[in-house]
C-alpha cells in the first residue's frame, strides 16, 4: 500500500535518531497508512473516503512528530494534511498541503488533494487549476480525474465530467467511484441501462457500500423493475438503518408492488429519521390505513 509520494520510511531517520525513537516514528508512519485503508492518505476522492479514525487528535499528534522529525519531507505533510481534511480542519489541511508542494513542486497527489480541500472551501477556480496541474504532471493519475469529475459535475458541466469519469475508469478499472459517479451522470441522462451497469460495476469492488445500491435502485424504479429495486433498497436498509432514504425508496418499491401495508410502514421510518423529508411524508399520506389505492 506505500507507494511514490506517500511517506518515505527512509526519509524520517535520516538526522540520526535512536533506534527507539525510529520504532516509534515508523509505527506512527505505519499506523496512520493502516487507518487509511484501501483509501490512501495519498490518493483521495473525498476526505469521507478516508478512515474517521484518521482524523483523531491522536492520530494527528503522531503525524505531527513525524513531520517535526523531518521537516523536509513532503510526504509528510501530504499525510497529515489529509488527517487534517478528516477532521474538517481545512485550513490546517490546505497549509500542509501547499508546504508539501512548496517542498517538491512535482508533487501531483498533494495537487489533488489540495484541491479538494479548496473545493470544501468553495475555492472552485483554484481547485479547477490544481487537478489541471496534478494531471499535467502525471496523466494517469485517475484520483485527479475523479475529482475534477466531481467538480465539473458540480458546476453542471456534465459533458466534461462524464468525459474524466470514463477517463479514471480507463487508468483504473477498479475505482468504484468513477464508477459510481459516471452511473449518477447516465442516469441523469435518462440511460438507465447504463446507470445499472455503471452501478453494478462499482459494488463489485465494494460490496458493502449503500450508495451503489441507492442508486442502481433507482434506475429500476425507473424502469419498472420493481423487484429489483426492492432487492437493492432492502441491502441499502440492512448496511444503513439510518438511512432515510433507503426506507422511503424502499417504501416506493413496496407501494409499486401493491404491498401498501409494507409501504407505509418504511415510509413511516424514515419519516421517523427524517422528519422533514418531504416523499416519506407524502409516501405516508399515500399508503395510510383506510386511504384507497
Amino acid at each position: 500500500m506505500v507507494a511514490q509520494h506517500r511517506l518515505s520510511l527512509a526519509g524520517p531517520f535520516s538526522n540520526g535518531a535512536t533506534r527507539p525513537t525510529r520504532t516509534l516514528l515508523l509505527g506512527s508512519i505505519l499506523g496512520a497508512l493502516a487507518l487509511a485503508g484501501c483509501q490512501t492518505a495519498s490518493n483521495v476522492h473525498d476526505f469521507d473516503d478516508v478512515d474517521r479514525a484518521m482524523g483523531s487528535e491522536a492520530n494527528i499528534s503522531s503525524l505531527s512528530a513525524v513531520v517535526n522529525q523531518n521537516p523536509s519531507d513532503a510526504s509528510g505533510y501530504n499525510v497529515r494534511g489529509t488527517a487534517l481534511g478528516r477532521a474538517g480542519r481545512y485550513d490546517q489541511a490546505l497549509a500542509d498541503f501547499n508546504r508539501a508542494i512548496e517542498i517538491n513542486p512535482g508533487f501531483y497527489q498533494a495537487y489533488s488533494n489540495r484541491a479538494l480541500v479548496q473545493r470544501k472551501l468553495n475555492q472552485n477556480g483554484q481547485a479547477l487549476s490544481d487537478y489541471n496541474r496534478s494531471i499535467e504532471i502525471n496523466p494517469s493519475y485517475n484520483e485527479a480525474y475523479v475529482g475534477r469529475g466531481n467538480l465539473y459535475r458540480s458546476q453542471g458541466q456534465i459533458d466534461l465530467a462524464l468525459a474524466d469519469f470514463s477517463k479514471a475508469i480507463e487508468l483504473e478499472p477498479t475505482d468504484p467511484k468513477a464508477y459510481n459517479n459516471r452511473a449518477l451522470i447516465y442516469q441523469g441522462q435518462g440511460r438507465h441501462d447504463d446507470a445499472i451497469a455503471d452501478f453494478t460495476a462499482s459494488m463489485t469492488y465494494v460490496p458493502n457500500a449503500p450508495a451503489p445500491h441507492l442508486g442502481r435502485g433507482l434506475s429500476y424504479l425507473a424502469t419498472g423493475d420493481y423487484k429489483a429495486a426492492l432487492d437493492d433498497f432492502n441491502a441499502v436498509v440492512r448496511r444503513d438503518k439510518d438511512n432515510y432514504q433507503g426506507w422511503t425508496n424502499q417504501g416506493l418499491a413496496l407501494e409499486k408492488l401493491g404491498e401498501r401495508d409494507a409501504a407505509f410502514a418504511a415510509f413511516n421510518r424514515a419519516h421517523t429519521l427524517n422528519p422533514g423529508y418531504a416523499p416519506a411524508r407524502d409516501g405516508m399520506r399515500r399508503t395510510a390505513p383506510g386511504t384507497s389505492s
